[in-house]
């Protein structure tokens, strides 16, 4: 609830919390593990037309001093208007450029990894999820038919397992 609220209280336009934040919450839920157990890190999703790091390293630092000193290194705040510019050379694959946050879902590896999680001003929680909550929430990993053969995907996959045994994985290869 600290980064959620915090990330409202910035304005980062169109943020989300996104990937291992979220499935991790749900799965260890389900699984009645701690409500942190193998949660990484907080990825913070947001999308400013500016595409300069210089931008991003104004949200990056807005959002790290506003947080309690135990958080500050576990969240990630990226742009996705600036994904394109980075992706191909971590990830081994082309990647178009986005135009609004939730877009981004899309191109997530897994449907259980593609859903986000925003806190409104009424204090409700807005989801994104393109491919519904049927896989999160009965601990499914399959694969995107969107998002290429990434050079991370069995790494990615093999660390899920490792946290959460129960997850199913289905068509990864």
């Amino acid at each position: 609830m600290t980064v959620l609220e915090t990330c409202r209280a910035a304005k980062l336009p169109q943020w989300r919390i996104v990937s291992g934040a979220v499935y991790g919450t749900v799965f260890n839920h389900l699984t009645g593990r701690d409500p942190d157990y193998g949660i990484k890190d907080y990825d913070v999703a947001y999308f400013d037309p500016d595409t300069s790091y210089d931008a991003e390293d104004v949200w990056i630092k807005k959002i790290a001093a506003a947080l309690p000193a135990d958080l500050r290194d576990l969240v990630e705040v990226r742009n996705q208007a600036r994904v394109h510019l980075w992706f191909k050379d971590k990830f081994g694959c082309e990647y178009a450029p986005l135009t609004h946050t939730d877009e981004g879902l899309e191109r997530y590896l897994c449907f259980a990894h593609a859903v986000a999680i925003r806190l409104e001003d009424d204090d409700s929680i807005s989801i994104a999820a393109p491919f519904g909550l049927d896989d999160i929430f009965n601990m499914v990993m399959r694969p995107n038919p969107k998002r290429g053969q990434t050079e991370n995907r069995i790494d990615k996959v093999n660390s899920t397992i490792k946290r959460w045994n129960e997850v199913k994985v289905v068509g990864i290869v």
